[in-house]
Parts: C-alpha cells; sequence; structure tokens
C-alpha cells in the first residue's frame, strides 16, 4: 500500500517509523515549514522531518496544504491511503477526496471525548484515570470523522502529559498499522455527539494555580500541563513553577488559608487538603528539590503563595 504521511510534532514521530518498519511505501511526508525558535531564531526542522529525513523518506512543506498546487502536488503522488498525526492545519476536502481509502487520523483519546489540540494534557488536568488513542477517518470537522479502531490504558495516579504522551505515541503507531492491515473489513462507527467533549490548544493562563481548588484538582494540573505552560503561582512577587507534587492530607490545627506555606514537608493550604511541593523553579532559578528552595529563600510557615 502506499502511503503519503503528514504530521509535525515529535508524538508523531513513532506512527511514522512503525508505517516504515511494516513494509508500507511511504511516498512523501508533509510536515509543516522549518520554523525559528531558541534564542538565536534559527530554521528548525519539525521532528517529523528529520525522521523522515534519517528513513530517506521524500519530505513536503507547503505553506498551506489547501492551496491548488498543494492539492496537485499531493494528487500527483498517487496514494491509496494518507495518515496524519498532529499536522497542525486543517486537511481540505480536497485532499480528502485524493486517496481511495481516505485519510486516516490518529487521535490521543477516547473519542468522541476529548477532541482538539490537547487531549493528553487536558484528560489529566481533568482527573481521568483512563484514556487512549483512536483511529479515525478524516472529515472537515474537527476530529468529528468515523471511528475505526481504539486502544485503551490506565492513566497513572503520577503520570505526566510527557510520560502518557509517550505511551500514546507508541500506541497510536501500532494501531494505525493494525488499521490499514484491516482497512478493508473494518466497519467506520459514527461518533455519539452528545457523549463529545473539546480539549482546547493550551494558553499560558491555564497554568496560573488557584488555591481555593481541592489539592487533587491542582495536582492534575501540575502533572497535566507539562511541559508548557507548566503549573505556576506567584512567590513574592515573582513566578514560582511547581513541576513536581504530591496531595497531602491536612493537620488537624494547622491554618488553612488558600495558599499558605507549611513546612516540613513543604505544603501549600488548598481548599480541600495540602498539596506537597516536592520540585519547584522560582523565576529566573533553576528547577531545585522543595527542601533546597525552603533553605535558599529562608521560608517561614504562613508565607503565602499567591495568583498574583
Amino acid at each position: 500500500m502506499r502511503v503519503v504521511f503528514l504530521g509535525t510534532p515529535s508524538f508523531a514521530v513513532p506512527t511514522l517509523e512503525a508505517l516504515a518498519a511494516a513494509g508500507y511505501e511511504v511516498a512523501c511526508v508533509v510536515t509543516q515549514p522549518d520554523r525559528p525558535s531558541g534564542r538565536g531564531h534559527q530554521l528548525t526542522a519539525s521532528p517529523v522531518k528529520e525522521a523522515a529525513l534519517r528513513l530517506g523518506v521524500p519530505v513536503y512543506q507547503p505553506e498551506r496544504i489547501r492551496r491548488p498546487e498543494a492539492v496537485q502536488n499531493l494528487a500527483a503522488l498517487a496514494p491509496d491511503a494518507m495518515a496524519v498525526v498532529g499536522y497542525g492545519q486543517i486537511v481540505p476536502q480536497s485532499v480528502i477526496d485524493i486517496p481511495p481509502h481516505g485519510i486516516i487520523n490518529v487521535h490521543a483519546s477516547l473519542l468522541p471525548k476529548y477532541r482538539g489540540a490537547g487531549p493528553v494534557q487536558w484528560a489529566i488536568a481533568n482527573g481521568e484515570t483512563r484514556t487512549g488513542v483512536t483511529t479515525m477517518q478524516i472529515d472537515a470537522g474537527l476530529d468529528t470523522g468515523d471511528m475505526l479502531l481504539k486502544a485503551e490504558t490506565d492513566i497513572g495516579p503520577e503520570e505526566t502529559a510527557v510520560e502518557l504522551g509517550a505511551r500514546l505515541a507508541a500506541m497510536g503507531a501500532a494501531l494505525l498499522v493494525e488499521t490499514l492491515e484491516r482497512i478493508a473489513s473494518i466497519v467506520p462507527q459514527k461518533q455519539d455527539q452528545a457523549q463529545a467533549t473539546y480539549a482546547p490548544l493550551l494558553k499560558k493562563e491555564d497554568g496560573l494555580i488557584d488555591w481555593r481548588q481541592p489539592a487533587q484538582a491542582i495536582h492534575n494540573r501540575v502533572r497535566g500541563f507539562q511541559p508548557w505552560p507548566g503549573a505556576y503561582t506567584r512567590f513574592r512577587g515573582r513566578q514560582l513553577h511547581i513541576w513536581k507534587s504530591r496531595v497531602a492530607e491536612g493537620r488537624p490545627g494547622e491554618p488553612g488559608e488558600a495558599g499558605q506555606l507549611l513546612l516540613h514537608p513543604l505544603r501549600a493550604a488548598c481548599a480541600e487538603g495540602t498539596l506537597e511541593l516536592i520540585e519547584v523553579q522560582l523565576e529566573g532559578r533553576k528547577r531545585i528539590a522543595a527542601e533546597a528552595f525552603v533553605n535558599g529563600q529562608r521560608i517561614a510557615a504562613g508565607d503565602i503563595l499567591r495568583e498574583s
């Protein structure tokens, strides 16, 4: 089977590698144009482009995939199917109509839950304990196409979005290969629109901690919003990132003002319980253990973490 692969982030790399390893003819990899990155703003290739070059697969980087010349170039490749994983542009109907087996998407949730750009992050942040990957036929909507196959997994109670994303990437790669192998016999299933939820692209402000929430809810956001935007608060007028935490029960007689710091170990009072701070990073400083932070900043019990 002749396949064109569309993808950009590191999450998509295992799927591209799995297609090549399974013997599929990957005619071309379509990925986003090189973008400026880092302090020097040097043009940087996407992880998928780097993988394609390593595998010896031709790379095509249209600025807009919906432009007529891009559609013509893709049609000229005459693929039997296309696969898309985190490409980063909406695929138009003119491209969807090219391959006879359609365009198959690997989405990192159990659709119709968590449609959108941030399914891994929001599943953890919302306290989900189970998730998975779904292969689906791309249509003109946002993750609304007919579902093909699913694979499920538990979310570990301390698992971060980075860790879960790596596991789901491997699961998605295997599921796409299975989907292509069985494409002629799979009966597509419509999504139940009434069960649909949305996982929007993360914004910087999503990471701001509200200490009036329960400790478990804040802990979920600490795990879910890695590596960006992270979970952060304000300490003595400076931004403080909380990179690793643990839910702890409040002790009798302890103060309970939201955001108030408690010592031995370092904890912050929440609406329910307290949040133990394990690894933190003060603005302009390195990421360090909470004990080193307490000593370096001479923290006293009763200091307050604030939203602004």
